[in-house]
């Protein structure tokens, strides 16, 4: 199983590899449309490599998903939390309740009781 993991991880790192050896022109990236960036003054571009713009729009893509993803399983997340809490609470009331059962009585029969 783990050599077909490497296998996988090999094969996407040659496809990768491969787009980006047939990227490698230089492109223009713009923040803002030239006649919008003309009206306010702020002409920001840069050039970078066709692969650097693809592979960074898809990190962009992951993150933007995986911050997605968090926030929406906030209440969730919650949630366990304070099922968690119940449950500790509730069990540290029969630690307590099973303690006053048996006070006064004789330790092994607390220990018979307990058992069963």
């Amino acid at each position: 199983m783990r050599y077909l993991k490497y296998l996988l991880l090999a094969a996407i790192a040659v496809v990768l590899v491969c787009v980006s050896l047939a990227n490698r022109e230089m492109v223009m990236l713009e923040m803002l449309p030239a006649d919008l960036a003309g009206l306010m003054g702020m002409e920001y571009s840069i050039n970078l490599p066709l692969f650097v713009v693809i592979f960074g729009g898809v990190g962009v893509g992951l993150l933007v998903g995986f911050l997605w993803e968090w926030i929406r399983e906030h209440r969730q997340r919650a949630e366990a939390a304070a099922q968690r809490r119940e449950m500790d609470r509730m069990r540290r009331e029969i630690k307590r309740l099973k303690a006053d059962k048996h006070e006064g009585k004789d330790d092994v029969l607390a220990i018979l009781d307990e058992a069963s």
